[in-house]
């Protein structure tokens, strides 16, 4: 299970995040709403363990894979290589069925310069899942994307969550991406950023939320 009790998180002297908590059991994918600039990135590398300097806890597994919205691909190294690299432990087979999965069988030798941006985006989820992370975070994964490619990133990802089945948090601001891959969705709002949660099924919008965290 992943923990996340956040007190406060300043950027000098304004505060970006007030208190937010939740946690995410295995199996469940959270999805984290909320316009631009609120501060969803801010807390995905709080959960990440890059941000650092915040007041609260997070306790997280060990093995965590994150997808950014830059695919962060290394270009000098093909696209077998950008896999194995990440995960020595992975073998040339197992990376190249990896790279099948997400339908770049046959690019497995390109670099990610010779890639469209849809194809670079299915390079770095595979990437992600090749490990089989414990816990996967993505940062708005689908964005910029045009509907046909976005479409074809989301029934992958679906294909792999349901595949690989890890504990998931990703921050998007389409809420028709959140309710189609989440089992549970938070929307941040306010200044500083706290969660609100959405109605669950039988409960009225204003009633108390029944969190499963």
């Amino acid at each position: 299970m992943i923990t996340v009790d956040i007190r406060a998180k300043s950027f000098g002297k304004t505060q970006v995040l007030g208190p937010i908590s939740f946690s995410v059991e295995t199996g469940e994918t959270l999805a984290i709403l909320g316009p631009s600039g609120i501060g969803k990135s801010t807390l995905l590398r709080i959960v990440a363990g890059i941000d650092t300097r915040f007041d609260g806890t997070v306790q997280r597994p060990g093995s965590c894979a994150i997808v950014f919205q830059e695919p962060t691909l290394l270009p000098w190294r093909s696209a077998l290589q950008n896999l194995c690299l990440v995960h020595p432990g992975l073998d040339e087979a197992a990376a190249r069925e990896a790279l099948g999965r997400v339908g770049l069988g046959d690019k497995a030798d390109l670099f990610p310069g010779q890639l469209s941006l849809g194809q670079q985006r299915r390079l770095a989820l595979a990437r992600a899942f090749a490990g089989e992370p414990d816990l996967l975070i993505m940062d708005e994964p689908f964005v910029s994307l045009d509907a046909e490619t976005a479409e074809t990133m989301l029934a992958l990802t679906e294909a792999l969550l349901a595949d690989v089945a890890p504990a998931a948090i990703f921050v998007t601001h389409a809420r028709a991406e959140a309710e189609r891959l989440a089992t549970r969705i938070i929307e941040l709002q306010g200044a500083p950023a706290t969660v609100r949660l959405d109605p669950q099924p039988g409960q009225e919008e204003g009633d108390p939320p029944h969190d499963r965290a």
